[in-house]
């Protein structure tokens, strides 16, 4: 078996120094457990209770209490968008509590099965040995997207996340200082359409919302190190295909796993 198609997550990934990406603050004026868990559920446009129940590290039962909170403080909303578990968004109080700009709006339903699957997939990472220790942190497609801003026209294909380790990350990592690029694929694209997205992850030079000019530039240390595919088993046979279609160093950077079981919406998915 290629190492490389290795299932469910292992241990991983990053942004820069290259650290000119720098970690998402605190959010301002929230003390305690509620800045990071407010701050996640920004970043991923909203959550699953059940899920969010793994990050807190609580019950099902903890966890609507503490979401419960969160609305009487106007922090929060939630609804049941989807079979399963209801939903979880910030409010533009919780926004603005965090120092993010996004819009205060719930996730579009369109979009449900894939936020779930990407949330389940960076959950399962940062619970990967050596992701705290190392540093690691995640930079999310919705904050790479408001980096855009204006220029989201010019086509820039976002990966699902990034994952940033620091330079100074402990002695002996081998991956201190990269970044990573993660997609989660649940449904299968063509296999051409996946390569090109590949290469176009593995040869960018430049951060998102630079100009034009910077995207590409030939000389420079590829800004992804490596991508990282977690797919469903549906997905994964056209994602090794593309990956087939790449020249062997290219091929060597592009790494597939399997997606969490927790990553499939379904009416099991909460209470």
């Amino acid at each position: 078996m290629n190492p490389a198609d290795r299932s469910p997550v292992q241990p991983a990934l990053p942004e820069p120094g290259r650290s000119a990406r720098a970690r998402p603050a605190a959010p301002a004026g929230l003390t305690g457990r509620d800045a990071g868990r407010l701050l996640f559920v920004a970043e991923m446009h909203g959550v699953q209770l059940d899920l969010l129940a793994v990050l807190m590290r609580t019950s099902g039962t903890s966890t609507r209490t503490i979401v419960s909170r969160w609305q009487q403080q106007r922090l929060a909303d939630t609804a049941r968008l989807s079979p399963g578990a209801p939903w979880v968004w910030l409010t533009r109080s919780g926004l603005t509590a965090c120092g993010r700009p996004y819009r205060a709006i719930p996730p579009a339903l369109s979009r449900l099965a894939h936020l779930r699957a990407v949330t389940a997939a960076r959950l399962a990472l940062e619970r990967q040995p050596g992701w705290r220790s190392g540093g690691a942190w995640w930079r999310s497609e919705r904050r790479l997207s408001a980096r855009l801003g204006a220029r989201g026209g010019r086509r820039d294909h976002l990966p699902d996340g990034e994952i940033h380790w620091p330079d100074d990350s402990p002695a002996g990592l081998a991956w201190a200082g990269e970044c990573w690029a993660v997609e989660a694929e649940l449904t299968r694209k063509t296999a051409a359409r996946t390569t090109a997205i590949m290469r176009e992850l593995l040869t960018r030079t430049g951060d998102y919302g630079v100009p034009a000019a910077e995207v590409l530039v030939p000389g420079l240390r590829p800004r992804h190190d490596r991508v990282l595919y977690l797919c469903s088993p549906a997905a994964r046979p056209t994602v090794q295909r593309a990956r087939a279609a790449l020249a062997g160093a290219d091929a060597a950077r592009v790494e597939i796993r399997l997606l969490p079981e927790s990553a499939r919406l379904s009416p099991g998915d909460g209470q």
